[in-house]
């Protein structure tokens, strides 16, 4: 599903040569759920985005189900971002003059939708995340917590095969930070490859698969205890 071979990610900054990526080379098959763990400025969300295709590599190369993502235009690449990946963000990045129902119609409304299938789609989804009761509120009338759910309903809009999440409960507490993982096991369990990015060891372990990122390098791979003790 998702490869990346010798891939190595470097940036001008101050007239010095950064490391971002070190020739990181990584499968991560179809229906996997892998947590990438490591400090700060390891290279773990340059490794995230560029494998949602929104970052091109300074060489090697990164395949979503066989294709070179970046050997695409940037209409080819978008077209097939938005077919087949699905992004959460920790800062959720919801429109704050739209409502919870109208932020989730957005992909649909790019992707050629009619407004009646919109917002039906919109609602099933905010049904699904328990947001039913919600979805006429902006975001400023939701919790932190509902904000996110939010954001996943809308992620799921287009049913995406690829989630990448980025800190996805950085800024969560701890029982809303468990249920929002659930809802990751679920869309896991329903066939969903997943990609998260985080600093938190108890949502990183319940994870299949605990990827390590230091100083650009994946470091350690690993199934997570939860999963090995399940097998």
């Amino acid at each position: 599903m998702l490869c990346m071979k010798n891939v190595t990610k470097t940036y001008q900054l101050r007239r010095q040569t950064v490391v971002a990526l070190d020739d990181a080379t990584l499968e991560i098959p179809q229906g996997d759920f892998v947590s990438l763990i490591g400090p700060s400025g390891s290279g773990k969300s340059t490794l995230l985005v560029m494998l949602g295709g929104m970052l091109s590599p300074t060489s090697g190369r990164v395949q979503l189900n066989g294709e070179s993502m970046y050997d695409l235009t940037p209409n080819g690449r978008a077209r097939l971002r938005r077919a087949n990946v699905g992004f959460v963000f920790q800062t959720f990045n919801l429109i704050s003059y739209l409502t919870a129902q109208e932020n989730v119609q957005i992909p649909l409304f790019l992707s050629g939708h009619s407004e009646n299938d919109q917002r039906e789609r919109a609602a099933m989804l905010l049904e699904r995340v328990g947001l039913g009761d919600r979805m006429d509120h902006k975001p400023c009338e939701l919790s932190v917590g509902q904000q996110q759910r939010v954001a996943l309903a809308r992620m799921l809009a287009n049913d995406p095969a690829v989630i990448l999440a980025d800190e996805p409960t950085g800024n969560l507490d701890p029982e809303t930070s468990d249920q929002i993982i659930g809802f990751f096991e679920e869309f896991n369990q329903e066939g969903k490859t997943i990609v998260m990015v985080t600093h938190d060891p108890v949502a990183a372990e319940r994870a299949k698969r605990v990827l390590k990122i230091r100083n650009g390098k994946v470091v350690d791979d690993r199934a997570s205890v939860r999963a090995c003790d399940a097998a």
